[in-house]
């Protein structure tokens, strides 16, 4: 909560000498009043004591104007992804298999970050005042310790992290329509934009490459977003359309699939899932598919995908029918979300997928302010998987 600064006014105070004699006749108290107000000192007095007594109102009426903002804080240590305190700038450049401070984290801070520790306070300007947070990660007894990082398990009461870390979700009887949000992490302008300003039951997908992934999954799920995280996976024009050295091949034996996407899980936890970026190709591969759904269903995580995997059902899934920005225009756009309400007015749900352009958020903002007046109800892509 900001200072509030208190404006101290001096009166300065004049000794006048009294005559001996009888005393003058006294002026209406109208008059006296008039010349009272009418001193410099007395005047400035008044109105420094005017403002304060109308700042003290604004105050009590209004209330502080960040006090329903909701506030992150994170740790210096755990955004680092382990850095030691001494080492903290060093970090700030540090490339290799851990997750690495960035400077968006520390220019995001309201608050100077101690480089012996401390934490780096994030008030988000543009949330949603419905914004529940949800609970910080890790939780308990959903991670074990793998080679590069934690590794999401089921726990040892049954809890998936599917569960553990999905937005919670009442359905009302409308139709469902949900929306998932990718390529996030990469540009932080773009990375703050949507969680700030779309509604929490957007679901957000990150990029396993990400600087910082950690802090920023921790921003989206403080403000109230379920989050996923992206599998690179082979498309139809690789090696010219490269997903990078973690991309899931298609033609790769299954024990070295199940490796990269270790690699991937390990970046991060307070995901709920798993979505695919690209994939045209892979995702054709019925034995690179069954390795990588096997792997994933035995650490309790959902698979959504962008509509390409639709005929792979089972526990835990859901596909998108519609990738909403192919075409970058906000016509475009528009289109396609009209046609996700149809299909949920069909079947009674529909998923939405959709890349962090620009236009992509403006549209989906709008779209997503007005959806429920038609009739519709929105949901996180969780509530539309199967078998929730």
């Amino acid at each position: 909560m900001p200072e509030r600064s208190v404006i101290m006014v001096m009166f300065s105070k004049k000794q006048f000498a009294t005559a001996a004699a009888a005393p003058a006749p006294q002026a209406p108290f109208s008059d006296s009043l008039l010349r009272l107000f009418s001193n410099p000192y007395v005047g400035a007095g008044a109105a420094g004591s005017l403002l304060i007594l109308t700042l003290v109102a604004l105050i009590a009426l209004v209330g502080d104007p960040k006090a329903a903002m909701p506030v992150v804080r994170l740790s210096l240590a755990k955004v680092s992804g382990g850095a030691t305190p001494d080492g903290w700038r060093e970090a700030l450049a540090r490339g290799g298999d851990q997750p690495a401070v960035t400077e968006d984290i520390f220019r995001l801070s309201e608050t100077p970050i101690d480089p012996l520790g401390g934490e780096a306070t994030i008030t988000m300007q543009g949330a949603h005042g419905d914004a529940r947070p949800l609970p910080p990660a890790p939780l308990a007894g959903l991670h074990s310790q793998g080679p590069n990082g934690p590794l999401p398990i089921i726990a040892a009461d049954g809890r998936t992290p599917a569960q553990a870390y999905a937005r919670p979700f009442a359905p009302n009887g409308r139709p469902k329509v949900a929306l998932v949000i990718g390529g996030l992490g990469l540009n932080a302008a773009v990375t703050r934009q949507a969680i700030e300003t779309l509604p929490p039951e957007i679901t957000l997908s990150f990029v396993p490459y990400s600087e910082g992934l950690q802090g920023w999954i921790d921003l989206a799920r403080a403000a109230g977003h379920e989050v996923l995280l992206e599998a690179p996976m082979e498309p139809a024009d690789y090696p010219d359309n490269d997903p990078g050295p973690y991309t899931l091949m298609a033609d790769a034996p299954g024990q070295e699939t199940v490796k990269k996407l270790e690699w991937v899980l390990s970046r991060a936890t307070g995901y709920f899932g798993v979505t695919n970026y690209l994939g045209s190709r892979f995702m054709t591969s019925d034995p690179g598919m069954t390795a990588f759904l096997t792997a994933l269903r035995g650490r309790g995580l959902d698979f959504i995908d962008d509509g390409q995997a639709a005929r792979h059902g089972g526990p835990g899934r859901a596909s998108a029918l519609r990738i909403i920005d192919d075409q970058l225009s906000s016509e475009a756009i528009d289109q396609q979300l009209l046609a996700i309400e149809a299909g949920a007015l069909q079947h009674g749900q529909a998923l939405g997928s959709g890349f962090a352009y620009p236009v992509t958020l403006s549209q989906v903002g709008k779209w997503a302010g007005t959806v429920e007046s038609r009739g519709y109800q929105l949901a996180p892509a969780s509530a539309l998987t199967v078998g929730r």
